[in-house]
């Protein structure tokens, strides 16, 4: 690279960020430029992010520590170190850490428009529905143990399962506890919908 085009390149790249705290755990932003943004997620243990997408970017995730189960387009599955998986824009996803020590994840987004508000969330353990930016949501206040409420627009049989799942710790896993008969009939009254 030319030394002209390298001080073309760094002047154009903001590197390093504090770290920035959420309910979850938090992110760093490890490098930003024209079109793209790089960060460093932790989400702790028993903790998700909202179900949420983006109108302008796409994201693509690399797991470097823990095993999150990833919800994107309505895929559940869980990865390893090392594994990867592309949200495409527009596409509602989810990051989960049902394990015992923090999900580290490598998150680069691409797109037009990189701003934190730019989140549509459907669901959210926080009570951050109406917050696009996500960070002034205080921790919960809920006692540990303590069942939170199903979120609106489920089934009588998936408010049971998710009312089940949060008297375990971990709201939002129920649809797996269900027998694959259960989620069948689940996932054909949706689409009757």
């Amino acid at each position: 690279m030319t030394e002209e085009k390298r001080a073309q390149t760094s002047g154009a790249l903001s590197e390093g960020g504090a770290f920035e705290a959420r309910p979850w755990g938090g992110f760093r932003v490890l490098e930003e430029g024209p079109g793209y943004k790089v960060k460093r997620l932790v989400v702790e243990p028993g903790h998700r992010l909202s179900l949420q997408r983006h109108r302008f970017r796409a994201e693509h995730w690399v797991v470097i520590a823990g095993s999150p189960r990833v919800i994107v387009g309505g895929r559940a599955r869980r990865l390893k170190p090392k594994g990867a998986v592309t949200v495409p824009k527009g596409a509602w996803h989810r990051i989960e850490n049902p394990g015992k020590a923090p999900v580290v994840i490598i998150e680069v987004q691409h797109g037009p428009y990189l701003g934190e508000d730019d989140i549509i969330r459907r669901r959210d353990d926080y009570g951050r529905l109406g917050d696009a930016k996500g960070g002034s949501a205080p921790r919960s206040t809920m006692a540990p143990g303590a069942a939170a409420p199903p979120p609106p627009g489920l089934g009588a049989e998936e408010q049971a399962a998710e009312r089940l799942a949060a008297r375990r710790g971990f709201p939002g896993r129920s649809t797996r506890r269900l027998s694959r008969n259960r989620v069948s009939e689940t996932r054909r009254s949706r689409r009757a919908r």
